[in-house]
């Protein structure tokens, strides 16, 4: 096991660079060896994609036979086969009338739309169970991907020339719910700018009698497009897309449908912002409404209203039947609230009358009960210096929650253990033992649970065990031996101080595997800023992480870090650049460099180049422009350069609400990179998506047109019919890591590099 680096400076002795001036293919391809469309072959006893079908575990296993899905049974502690792969590759062959190899199959997921619902994934097609159903004994199912299923699983909600339609399953009748949506003020619309979606935005109460949504609107907001790259008349992509600082944004007017009585319900409240207190949208990633907690009886729910600029959360409860809302209390903050790390972390305990409620106000995330009468608090119910990331279970009879948190057991302040709790702060106990980090899945009735347990470098054992003991048996053991043996090392955890030497900073470092310590190497740092993520992402081991380790062994020392600004971590930690997203973090990574520099003479700090993609693409060319004498290489991918040209819910949050000044500048100008092109010193390749429909291309191009009248030498590579997600496609791939050998290593690319295996 890799041990964090101590942060002891040593003297920097200088060693002589032996660098290739050509790399051969050979080079590249013991490179692309490194990216998981290799390594996680080479990984068997993996848990992927797990679902719970009642205490019933389904999940896919890769193992040396290949790809299997396996069912394990939470009470009696057996796994199984789910399903006999040879009788379904016949079942595909005589469907497709085309050879079929069962080792083979590129089965992807299970997924169960509803309680008897399933379906088999595949990477290119989804076959229902009527293909199989001497396999599964189930029947097709019919729920389509624009509808959204109710609890009980006999009817579904679509959008229909704006308005919300119930179609029932069992009979595909269809009924008309609402009548007077219109173009741009209709029903349950899923547009947050940014993304969007055909799928309605509702939540169903758990009797699947009625359900909450909204009447959405966007009649006097903005629009935005993308034109499409074709011969002939291209395709222009026009939708409504709200930005900082604009008079009109996304409103909601919040109702209820009766679906038994078909009868529509508006709550007696003035319209609300599209916000809520999570993400940048009303949408979770299933459609559901977020911030809407039901009571058990069906008959009211609490939800949140959050103001424009996410500094306060106002909890209202509703009568579903009258519309009568009742405002319960309200929680400011000074720069922006959440309710949760991971997802929300607050609920309606209707039984007695309280609030969940998570909150920052003592500097870290915790819990409290409120009195859902006065809004006051009647206890906190965890403290300490660790926070609470999210609340996955909560049991009203027994009086207990299940919740992940972090920083507690004094480890990696990152690592996620699972706790139980009772509703009276009592009994605070410990389920996840292990000092790594846990990715948690519960059984829908909260019993039992999977844990996958890991580190950075620390490959997996994945539990099935019991909220009530912690204790379980070890469904699988992840083999990593057949992928140490091609030489395959983990990145190097290390610990640095930030900017003021004022918090601990957490980061990987990846190496050549043929390192040699007698050399030095060109360092390169991979960055996404924050505020939502930091660089590393998931804390679980993994075969590979992008292609950090790929460019590494090109002959360099890959560097990422999560600076101050991104979350898991104090509200003082995540906050730290509130109103002044032109720092993104980016001095801690300079001073992480730095550190790690005078530790190891063998990183060439004279050399440094950096790299991102969304956020990342802003913030790699902010270093670039305001640390012009220590980033001398920058690769930009779809950044959003100029907040006041990306989604009001972003920009809004982070930066705070558009201030126009009597000197025509405004507080937004602080982190416009096109404004600052004239530092411009080294090398900057910009790439975007002409089709971005997250970041429009005209983020990037505002940039290049102040760098060219800035008279400013740079790169710029767009991507024709490209969306958002070109970050590790081939091409880009390849003319990212030969930007890095030219401009930094000071070698030529082999030319035209293909890629045989990252498709």
């Amino acid at each position: 096991m890799n041990k964090l680096l101590p942060l002891v400076a040593a003297s920097v002795v200088a060693s002589p660079v032996v660098q290739a001036q050509q790399l051969s293919v050979e080079d590249y391809q013991r490179a692309e060896k490194q990216l998981a469309s290799t390594t996680s072959k080479l990984v068997f006893g993996t848990v992927d994609y797990p679902v719970w079908q009642g205490e019933t575990l389904f999940y896919r296993s890769q193992t040396e036979q290949g790809l299997r899905f396996y069912q394990a049974d939470a009470k009696n502690q057996t796994k199984a086969l789910a399903f006999d792969h040879q009788k379904l590759a016949t079942a595909l062959a005589s469907a497709s009338e085309q050879e079929v190899d069962a080792n083979k199959l590129p089965m992807k997921a299970l997924n169960f739309d509803t309680d008897e619902q399933l379906q088999i994934t595949l990477e290119k097609a989804t076959f229902s169970c009527d293909l199989v159903k001497y396999l599964c004994q189930q029947v097709e199912p019919s729920v389509k991907k624009h509808e959204f299923v109710s609890p009980d699983g006999e009817k579904t909600v679509f959008i229909k020339a704006h308005n919300l339609w119930l179609r029932e399953l069992a009979s595909n009748n269809e009924t008309q719910l609402t009548f007077d949506g219109e173009q741009d003020f209709g029903y349950a619309t899923n547009n947050a700018g940014w993304i969007r979606s055909d799928k309605p935005v509702v939540k169903w109460s758990p009797d699947s009698t009625k359900l909450t949504t909204f009447k959405h609107d966007s009649r006097k907001v903005g629009e935005m497009a993308v034109v499409s790259t074709n011969v002939g008349t291209p395709d222009i992509d026009v939708w409504k897309y709200p930005l900082p600082g604009d008079e009109h944004i996304f409103t909601i007017e919040r109702v209820v449908i009766d679906i038994e009585n078909n009868k529509l319900i508006r709550l007696d409240m003035p319209i609300d912002q599209h916000r809520s207190t999570i993400t940048d949208h009303v949408a979770g990633r299933d459609g559901s409404l977020l911030d809407i907690d039901w009571s058990e009886d069906s008959q009211h729910f609490a939800f949140v209203s959050s103001s424009r600029d996410h500094k306060q959360a106002t909890v209202k409860i509703a009568d579903a039947k009258s519309g009568q809302v009742k405002t319960v209390f309200t929680e400011t903050e000074e720069t922006f609230f959440e309710s949760g790390v991971d997802g929300i972390s607050w609920r309606y305990l209707d039984k007695t009358n309280e609030i969940l409620w998570f909150s920052q106000r003592d500097n870290w995330g915790h819990f409290y009960l409120i009195d859902a009468t006065t809004g006051k608090v009647k206890k906190q119910l965890t403290q300490g210096d660790w926070t609470v990331i999210e609340l996955l279970h909560l049991d009203q009879e027994a009086g207990k929650i299940l919740f992940t948190g972090a920083g507690r057991e004094g480890a990696d302040p990152y690592f996620h253990s699972l706790y139980s709790l009772n509703l009276d702060g009592s009994d605070l106990t410990l389920l996840t033992p292990e000092k790594q980090h846990h990715r948690i899945s519960l059984s829908k009735s909260g019993q039992y649970f999977l844990d996958r347990a890991s580190t950075y470098n620390q490959a997996q054992t994945s539990f099935i065990r019991s909220t009530n003991t912690g204790q379980g048996f070890t469904l699988e053991t992840m083999d990593i031996d057949a992928l140490e043996a091609t030489g395959w090392q983990a990145p190097e955890p290390f610990i640095v101080k930030d900017r003021d030497g004022n918090f601990d900073l957490h980061g990987l470092l990846y190496k050549p595997s043929n390192f040699d310590a007698n050399k030095t190497y060109p360092v390169i740092n991979y960055l996404y800023p924050g505020p939502q993520v930091g660089s590393i992402r998931g804390r679980h081991f993994r075969a590979a992480r992008g292609d950090n380790q790929a460019i590494a062994e090109l002959g360099f020392i890959v560097v990422e870090l999560d600076a101050l600004g991104t979350p898991g971590r104090s509200k003082a930690f995540h906050e730290f650049y509130y109103g002044k997203m032109g720092d993104s973090g980016i001095p801690d990574q300079v001073a992480a460099i730095k550190q790690l520099g005078k530790k190891y003479p063998w990183m060439d700090t004279t050399k440094v180049g950096i790299w991102g993609h969304s956020g990342g693409g802003f913030a790699s060319t902010r270093a670039l422009l305001t640390y012009p004498d220590f980033y001398r290489v920058a690769v930009s991918q779809a950044g959003n350069h100029d907040n006041r040209n990306y989604a009001d819910e972003w920009g809004e949050k982070w930066h705070g609400l558009l201030e126009k000044r009597d000197d025509k500048t405004t507080n937004y100008d602080s982190q416009a990179n096109q404004l600052i092109v004239e530092n411009l010193k080294g090398k900057l390749l910009l790439a975007h998506g002409t089709t971005d429909t997250n970041v429009p291309p005209y983020s990037t191009l505002l940039v290049v047109e102040a760098l060219i009248e800035a008279n400013k030498d740079f790169d710029m590579l767009m991507l024709p019919n490209r969306g958002h997600g070109f970050a590790r496609e081939p091409y880009m791939m390849r003319k990212r890591w030969d930007y890095f050998v030219t401009h930094l290593l000071g070698a030529t690319p082999p030319k035209e590099f293909s890629f045989k295996t990252e498709k």
